[in-house]
Parts: C-alpha cells; sequence; structure tokens
C-alpha cells in the first residue's frame, strides 16, 4: 500500500482499524491535528488506509542510544518513543531530546554500578558510575535528578560478583523514591534478580539465564506491584553469543511472571557498545522482542500492549500509548494483522513521531 500525505499539518486518516489496546476497531477515521490526534476531520488531507491497522507508536523500553542515527533507526521500525537506559554526559544526552519528527526519548542518564560488575569496563563509565556505600547514594541520585535523568538506573549483581550491595542498593531506591524518581535495575541472574526485590526497585530489566525465577520472586513480583522488562532478545543474543544454556529457562519466566499477572513491558537492550557481547539493531529488534514475548505465551495483543499501553502507564507518560483524541499522534499504519501473526507488526507502511510524517 503506498500512502501520500503530508510531513505536517492537519490529516484525516479514513478507513483504518484501530488497535484500541484489546482487538480492532471497525474501520473508522483518525484525524492527526499538528502533533496531536484530533476530532474534527473538516479542511484535513484525505488519506484512504484501505482497512490497513493503525497502531499506537510502539515504546521500547529498554535502549542504550547511538545519537541521532539511532533514532532515525527507531523512528523508520515503527519506535516513537524509546526508554534509553544509559547516556552520558547530560550534554550528549541533551542533543538527543525533543527532536521533532524522529523519535522522543526519555532517559536515565548515568547509571549507578558497583565497582566490581562488568559495567565498570564500559570506556568512561566508572568514574561517573560507581558507588562505594550507602552513604554515596542521596548525592549521586541528585546529581543525576539536577542533570535531567527521568528514573534512576541501578545496575545490580548477584551477591558477591561486584555490583552495589544490598545496603547501597537500598539507599539508592530510598533515595530515588524520595524525588518521586522510579528505579530500574539491571538483574540478570537469580541473585540479582531477588536483590533488586530486596532493594525495592520499581522495575526489574533482563530475566536470568541461570535457571528459572523461583516461586517467591514471583510471587513477591505480583504481590508487591513490580514490573518486568525482561529484554528476551538480548537474553537470547547473549546465550548464543556465549555458546551458554538456560535461554529456555528465560522464556519459562516471562510465562510465569504473565501467568502471575506481573505486568510485562517490551524492552530490546537495542546498542552498540564496544565490547557488549550482543548488540540488537535499533528499531529492527522489538520487533523480535515482541515475537520471543509471543513464543513464551503471551497472546499477540498482550504482547501489542507491552510494547505501547504499558510502558507509557508504567513510565508514566500519559501522553502516549494508546490511540485517542488529545494525545501525541505517534502512530503505525501496517499491513497485516498483527494478532493474527506477531510478524506482521514489521509490514510498516508509514509512521507519524509526535504528528510528523517520519521519512
Amino acid at each position: 500500500m503506498t500512502v501520500d500525505s503530508p510531513a505536517i499539518g492537519k490529516t484525516a486518516l479514513h478507513n483504518v482499524r484501530v488497535f484500541d489496546g484489546h482487538g480492532l476497531t471497525e474501520p473508522t477515521t483518525v484525524v492527526i491535528d499538528g502533533a496531536v490526534i484530533g476530532t474534527e476531520a473538516d479542511g484535513a488531507d484525505r488519506v484512504d488506509g484501505h482497512g490497513a491497522i493503525l497502531l499506537p507508536g510502539l515504546i521500547d523500553a529498554h535502549v542504550h542510544l547511538a545519537g541521532t542515527e539511532s533514532l532515525d533507526q527507531l523512528a523508520a521500525h515503527g519506535v516513537t518513543t524509546a526508554l534509553d537506559m544509559t547516556t552520558w554526559p547530560p550534554e550528549r544526552l541533551a542533543a538527543l531530546r525533543n527532536r521533532p519528527g524522529t523519535t522522543d526519548i526519555r532517559s536515565a542518564g548515568t547509571p549507578i554500578i558497583g565497582g566490581g560488575g562488568t559495567h565498570v569496563r564500559i570506556p568512561g563509565l566508572a568514574e561517573h558510575a560507581v558507588i562505594h556505600g550507602p552513604e554515596e547514594a542521596e548525592a549521586m541520585v541528585a546529581e543525576r535528578a539536577a542533570a535531567g535523568s527521568d528514573y534512576i538506573k541501578l545496575v545490580l549483581e548477584a551477591p558477591g560478583e561486584g555490583g552495589p550491595d544490598e545496603a547501597a542498593a537500598k539507599a539508592v531506591v530510598a533515595a530515588a523514591h524520595a524525588k518521586d524518581l522510579q528505579v530500574v535495575a539491571h538483574a540478570a541472574s537469580l541473585g540479582a534478580y531477588t536483590l533488586a526485590l530486596d532493594a525495592g526497585a520499581d522495575i526489574i530489566t533482563h530475566i536470568p539465564s541461570d535457571g528459572q525465577l523461583p516461586a517467591e520472586d514471583v510471587r513477591r513480583m505480583a504481590a508487591e506491584g513490580r514490573v518486568a522488562a525482561p529484554t528476551l532478545v538480548m537474553m537470547q543474543g547473549i546465550a548464543k553469543a556465549l555458546g551458554r544454556l538456560g535461554f529456555a529457562d528465560s522464556l519459562a519466566s516471562v510465562a510465569t511472571l504473565h501467568a502471575a499477572g506481573v505486568p510485562i513491558l517490551a524492552g530490546s537492550d537495542a546498542n552498540s557498545e564496544p565490547g557488549v557481547p550482543y548488540q540488537p539493531p535499533h528499531g529492527d529488534s522489538l520487533h523480535r522482542e515482541l515475537e520471543l514475548l509471543v513464543t513464551a505465551g503471551l497472546p499477540p495483543a498482550e504482547a501489542l500492549r507491552s510494547a505501547t499501553a504499558l510502558p507509557a502507564q508504567y513510565f508514566g507518560l500519559p501522553d502516549r500509548g494508546t490511540i485517542a483524541p488529545g494525545l501525541r499522534a505517534d502512530l503505525v499504519l501496517i499491513d497485516g494483522d498483527p494478532l493474527a501473526d506477531i510478524h506482521a507488526t514489521r509490514a510498516i507502511a508509514r509512521v507519524w513521531c509526535g504528528g510528523i510524517s517520519h521519512a
């Protein structure tokens, strides 16, 4: 299908079926009025969608940006919002914000890490990111808040493996919560996952590959209102790159979390960091993440929610994630039905970022 529409202005998309978070509507009209979704089609340029499906702009709940090229790669794949987990210094991050016509971002800025984990090997990171004890937590969180971090990224390892200890981790969470900032905890092993729960992290990213999550951790995730962003595409890529077993355990853990009612967010861990064992490509890898979530047992509609309404809800972005008047006109028009086959999310006809058609 070929769609011709102006780059900016008022456009009426006729004869589109809208994903409403649960299913598809009957063919309807959606108006793009400047940067938001409007209500009146009068005076709008008319585009016939020919029955194609309109999704809310996709949200990748775990990326690492490499520059403006990352934003354009994400936008080309329908990812209109990216939740960045590490970008520093603040000047570099500021240059990526508020760029019309491409992917909008939120970011943790500089993460908080331990002195002996694998992340200290990322060039230039250690001197800005290492926490040496709980007494440093308040100042480190304040520094990130002042620099514009939208949430705090806390990198945890299993006890004794070089990450922040429990006292430091709890102090970071307490300091963040005192400033109304959420904490996203990196936890790629069973020991780190339990530590993230004990520390009080709001969102736990990655999923262990050294065994299935124990029933008690799953119970706590559900009972305590925690949120999971498992980054299955990254965990599979690392397993293949390092010749490890365990990805089946990762899939099983996601299935168990979902069955227990834990919110699951789609995050790819897309990056181009030197030395990282696997580098999921920006944009394309979120579609792979959706496919893996369906493999893990999420119905396609739930997988789509994991990349639209749910990350908007749990990262505090009330202006996006669904298609409704007054919200940002972040939209993806696709040929094919992703509720019948999740692979159809790749058949992108057009993307709008804040009402601007992404070339």
